[in-house]
């Protein structure tokens, strides 16, 4: 991620993150309300210390159903305090007593009858409370913070996208020169993160070579939505669209078809992705269609509190966007769980060499 482009320059300040699961607390935000009947059981858990899989394996065995029953909107890190929903799907009257489930690592908040099955990506967003402790340069943080509030940063796919090291990148590429790859959820997992990759470096490549000036032929979203048209003449409507936020720039997921933007903005995108022809057609040949995804991300409700040198942020994110693509625009940092795990893999590896 480090090679990718600074919307203001690479931050000056470091910073640790995640010195304790504290420091990293996320809530989901649904989009809908329970209907409070239905054979899906539709719980708000607060979890700490258990990923997301962890806890869809306690709650099959506890409702005595099988796993693929239990479903849930999106993954969330087990360094860390999160809100998370799942759904249980258990036909018939029965309803468990779900307090029943309370430990020092998980809190049932609530549970519900639903009538719908709980699926990945049913999300509006994520509020997030980050804690970040040692800032070096808590100035220009501060300053960067006041530049954000106004622009936003670039919507990069965060590292948890491509896995632990890059392995998920790596077996995508894989496939594509032979690997076989049975289980679904795992091939879907490593073309994401293929694709991913490709919109990260042409939102660079974009943002680096033209800033956030628009360009002629851009591919539009309007806001809030995926849908879309291409601007083959920025004139001063359109301008006043984009300096209100009624629509955004994009750039492309990649896919089959015939890419979305025309002219100069079609030509910046095939110059930055001009040397991955194996990932592009790679992509094409797995069925994916061409799709856009915003330029910039904008967090909202941003506040941030200043104790020495410790800050403390909070804002929300819509669903697909990342905290670490905020927090790159800030800091230097260090995750100091990721340190931690890396370092004992490294003495387990030589443990294994003697």
């Amino acid at each position: 991620m480090s090679e990718l482009h600074y919307l203001y320059g690479q931050p000056t300040s470091t910073a640790d993150l995640r010195t304790h699961n504290s420091d990293f607390q996320v809530q989901e935000i649904l989009p809908f309300a329970p209907t409070g009947e239905g054979e899906h059981h539709l719980l708000h858990i607060r979890k700490e210390g258990l990923n997301t899989v962890e806890v869809a394996k306690m709650l099959s065995s506890f409702a005595h159903v099988h796993p693929k029953e239990v479903t849930y909107a999106g993954q969330k890190d087990k360094h860390a305090i999160t809100e998370q929903w799942f759904g249980v799907r258990i036909p018939g009257k029965e309803t468990p007593d779900w307090q029943e489930l309370d430990s020092e690592q998980i809190t049932v908040l609530s549970a519900s009858r639903h009538s719908k099955k709980l699926r990945i990506g049913a999300l509006a967003g994520n509020r997030f409370t980050l804690t970040l402790r040692n800032v070096s340069d808590m100035s220009d943080v501060v300053e960067r913070i006041e530049k954000m509030s106004e622009q936003g940063v670039p919507n990069y796919f965060g590292e948890q996208r491509f896995g632990h090291d890059g392995k998920n990148l790596m077996f995508g590429r894989q496939m594509f020169t032979g690997r076989k790859v049975k289980d679904r959820n795992k091939r879907s997992m490593y073309l994401s993160a293929v694709r991913s990759n490709l919109f990260n470096l042409a939102c660079s490549a974009r943002l680096s070579a033209h800033g956030v000036a628009p360009l002629e032929g851009d591919c539009v979203l309007l806001a809030g939505s995926k849908s879309y048209f291409v601007a083959e003449n920025w004139d001063e409507t359109l301008l006043e669209r984009l300096a209100k936020k009624d629509i955004q720039l994009s750039a492309p997921l990649w896919g089959r078809g015939t890419p979305l933007a025309q002219g100069d903005a079609a030509t910046c995108e095939a110059e930055a992705l001009a040397s991955l022809m194996v990932d592009r057609e790679g992509l094409e040949q797995a069925g994916l269609n061409q799709e856009r995804r915003a330029l910039l991300l904008e967090p909202q409700h941003l506040q941030y509190q200043v104790d020495e040198g410790t800050i403390t942020l909070k804002f929300a994110l819509p669903s697909g966007s990342y905290a670490t693509s905020v927090l790159r625009e800030l800091f230097q940092y260090q995750d100091v769980q990721e340190v931690a795990r890396k370092q004992m893999l490294a003495a387990q590896n030589a443990a294994g060499a003697q």
